[in-house]
């Protein structure tokens, strides 16, 4: 299966997949939309929340993409372009394909990473949707219980806040 992107309008996603599912039940596609699980606090208080990982992206897995899923995906309201772009719509390949597959592998909805810190308050990531992303880590914010992961996609960089549970120290080297 090939995985192609659609840009839609940033915050629509869930409406643009309300319309486009519908269309495509008798079709070998998908169209997936990778979200992460976040404790948002606000005014002392903590809910849960979800994010998507790729604001205004969605993904359509699916073996090819024909001329006429081509003009589904494309003539529903929401719609922004495919990427690379419109006249050359690529699967995605090598570290984009990879850091997708990454995520999914954990499901559509990623939960909190576990994470411990070592004697020099470096992140160690145990299990978790963080795991093996350890040298995109930008930012640590320990109290929030957060981390900014720099992600790529087409050779656009942008920061995601990922959540993570501290499991503990970690253990002393030596």
């Amino acid at each position: 299966m090939e995985y192609y992107v659609v840009q839609v309008l940033t915050g629509t996603e869930d409406k643009y997949l309300s319309l486009a599912r519908p269309q495509l039940k008798d079709r070998r596609v998908r169209l997936l939309w990778p979200r992460r699980k976040l404790t948002i606090r606000k005014r002392g208080v903590k809910k849960p929340s979800l994010a998507p990982i790729f604001p205004g992206y969605l993904f359509v897995e699916t073996a090819e993409l024909s001329g006429e899923l081509y003009w589904l995906l494309r003539n529903t309201h929401g719609f922004v372009r495919f990427l690379d772009n419109n006249q050359n719509v690529k699967p995605l390949e090598g570290r984009d394909r990879e850091l997708l597959t990454h995520f999914l592998s954990f499901g559509e909805i990623v939960e909190r990473s576990r994470v411990t810190f070592d004697e020099n308050s470096r992140i160690r990531v145990v299990e978790g949707p963080m795991e093996g992303l350890e040298g995109r880590i930008v930012k640590v914010d320990k109290r929030k219980g957060r981390a900014k992961v720099k992600l790529d996609l087409y050779g656009s960089s942008f920061l995601v806040d990922f959540g993570f549970e501290h499991i503990g120290q970690a253990p002393k080297a030596g």
